[in-house]
């Protein structure tokens, strides 16, 4: 919810504020930057100093941070509350993931749990717009910073009462430099990669990129000699936590790329206002929490690989559906579209992020939850970057190409840019030209989606093929539950399922 208010604040706190358009970037950016570096650092830290002191001391850091927010009286302000918000908000997650596999032993109760928490989230987005436009018609800008409060105060009355503490006994100090590093490694990519979302391929962003992979190699290597590393890479050594870690990030990739042109289509092309394109997107958001909460079910009597596979299939058909999209008479597809994507989605979410954090031992579900949300940050960064460079580049090479006679240079540098550029434009043109502009602009838009709702089927359709070869394997839950009846080695698993490798059936 906190991340998609923000958007609707941005022209109220631009008049008040005024920062530079470099400083605006960082506003709406620093947070997200800020959450994706430091969650694996937060897991660890919960697996050491207790889950639920974490996510309470972090609620109440994120509390305090909102009101900074919301009362900032400079550009400079704001972006250093959006950062403390950003290392705040980053325990949040891990925490309450690993809590729920701590206090959910039984596998169904923790699938709907599971279920629960990843709907969580499209609720978020969904009801976060509704709201921040209600308060931004009746108060200021800031007013959309507070609607956590209320949230972050409830949990720091009922937490200590309802919550178990959990932590690994025999945990050692944090260490400072693995965290740092694990830090400058997220930070440099995924600035990077936005980077070349926002001004396509150059040198800098490059560089961001190269810098960030080499400090993570660097940081394998440091893992690999510490007797009590920040991240224990014997996780990777389980196929079916590398391939559900794998199958995450493509699925993150797919659901964060292909929204990013659905929001533009809605309200430049289709013309809504955004207040009508968030009314729209309801269904899809709804279509995601029935996704989510159905997974349980049917995980319980079929295996997850064609839990996964038949999916992401579905999801892939859903995403061919969006290459039918025109630029005026649209909507009803888009609609149906994102409903089917995040029906077939929400379950591998789920399947997904149980399986990666289900193959750590209870001690290390923190740091497992940390790489969980880390692998699906990475994954949003990589969905926007890609994807939304190759749009921009059909984009602007489409509209140079179908570029009405007569537009003024400097007009159609700017509608060049970006489609939102070229509505703006449009609207100071003659008439009968300014409609010329802005039908290629759309038309041009058009194309970019296209093509990359096409790649997004595709990946789709790999990550299946991912989890079709590696986590074939894999029981269902059902399955698992039988042998551990008939086998007491069943119960050397961490919780039931997902077993370890090999689950009793490979064994046999």
């Amino acid at each position: 919810m906190d991340l998609t208010v923000l958007h609707l604040a941005v022209p109220s706190l631009s008049a008040q504020l005024k920062p530079s358009s470099s400083q605006l970037l960082w506003i709406v950016d620093i947070y997200g930057f800020l959450v994706a570096s430091s969650l694996i650092t937060m897991g660890t830290l919960g697996d050491r100093i207790g889950r639920r002191k974490l996510l309470l001391i972090g609620a109440t850091a994120f509390g305090c941070s909102s009101v900074l927010a919301a009362f900032s009286t400079s550009p400079e302000m704001l972006i250093a509350s959006r950062a403390l918000m950003g290392v705040a908000g980053a325990t949040l997650a891990p925490s309450t993931l690993s809590l729920i596999f701590n206090m959910f032993l039984d596998p169904r109760q923790r699938s709907v749990a599971i279920g629960i928490w990843i709907s969580s989230f499209s609720a978020g987005g969904a009801i976060g717009p509704l709201l921040g436009g209600i308060l931004l018609q009746y108060f200021w800008w800031g007013s959309v910073f507070l609607l956590a409060l209320p949230v972050m105060a409830l949990l720091l009355v009922l937490g200590p009462r309802v919550l178990p503490e959990f932590r690994d006994p025999e945990a050692r100090r944090l260490d400072l430099r693995s965290a740092g590093m694990s830090l400058a490694a997220v930070l440099a990519t995924i600035y990077g990669l936005k980077e070349i979302a926002q001004n396509g391929l150059g040198w800098l962003p490059a560089l961001f990129i190269l810098a960030g992979l080499t400090i993570g190699v660097l940081f394998v290597r440091r893992q690999l000699s510490l007797v009590d590393p920040l991240i224990d890479l014997r996780l990777f050594r389980a196929p079916s936590f590398n391939a559900s870690l794998a199958t995450n990030v493509l699925s993150v990739f797919v659901a964060v790329g292909y929204f990013l042109f659905v929001a533009q289509y809605l309200q430049l092309v289709l013309g809504l206002s955004p207040l009508q394109a968030g009314l729209w997107s309801l269904p899809s958001a709804v279509g995601f929490i029935v996704g989510s909460n159905l997974a349980p079910r049917i995980v319980h009597r079929f295996r997850p690989v064609l839990v996964i596979g038949a999916c992401l299939t579905l999801a892939a058909l859903g995403l061919g559906l969006l290459t039918q999209v025109s630029g005026s008479s649209g909507l009803a597809i888009v609609v149906t579209a994102s409903v089917v994507i995040s029906l077939a989605l929400a379950p591998v979410f789920t399947l997904t992020t149980e399986l990666i954090v289900g193959s750590a031992p209870p001690e290390r579900a923190g740091a497992a939850s940390g790489i969980s949300e880390t692998g699906a940050e990475l994954g949003g960064a990589l969905g926007i970057a890609i994807l939304g460079s190759i749009g921009t580049a059909v984009y602007r090479s489409a509209l140079a190409n179908g570029l009405p006679a007569g537009v003024p240079s400097e007009a159609a540098a700017t509608a060049r840019e970006t489609l939102g550029g070229a509505v703006s434009v449009a609207q100071q043109l003659p008439d009968q030209l300014g409609i010329a502009l802005l039908d290629s602009a759309r038309a041009a838009f058009v194309q970019g989606l296209h093509l990359a709702a096409g790649i997004s089927a595709a990946v789709a359709i790999g990550g299946a093929i991912i989890a079709v070869v590696f986590l074939r394997r894999v029981p269902a839950r059902a399955e698992h539950e039988r042998a551990q009846e008939r086998d007491a080695a069943g119960a050397t698993a961490t919780d039931g399922w997902p077993c370890p490798s090999p689950c009793p059936e490979e064994a046999s």
